[in-house]
């Protein structure tokens, strides 16, 4: 298998990268300060592959705060607000698309 960082990056609008915290799995984000938020507000939102491989690059030199980072896609509002950009992040954001049962 190719590693992500040795793989061809077609980025065809924004994204963030993403990754699960290591303490205790709650999603969080890659900000440009080159740190972790559980934030989605606070991910650095880049448009470009190079930009998103240098993210994610950062994000997985130092796998002792988060694991499993990778490229997600996202949606900006008109009033610039960043939402999750498929089906499988508004899950990872919001949970379940379903009510649990009790």
């Amino acid at each position: 298998m190719t590693s992500p960082l040795q793989q061809k990056i077609k980025i065809t609008g924004p994204v963030v990268v993403t990754a699960n915290r290591l303490s205790d799995g709650v999603v969080v984000w890659r900000t440009d300060r080159a740190d972790w938020s559980t934030r989605l507000e606070d991910a650095a939102v880049v448009t470009t592959a190079p930009e998103a491989l240098a993210l994610l690059e950062g994000a997985q030199k130092r796998d002792t705060d988060a694991v499993g980072a990778y490229i997600a896609p996202v949606e900006r509002g008109d009033d610039g607000s960043v939402r999750p950009g498929n089906l499988r992040e508004r899950i990872r954001v919001a949970g379940p698309t379903f009510e649990l049962p009790a």
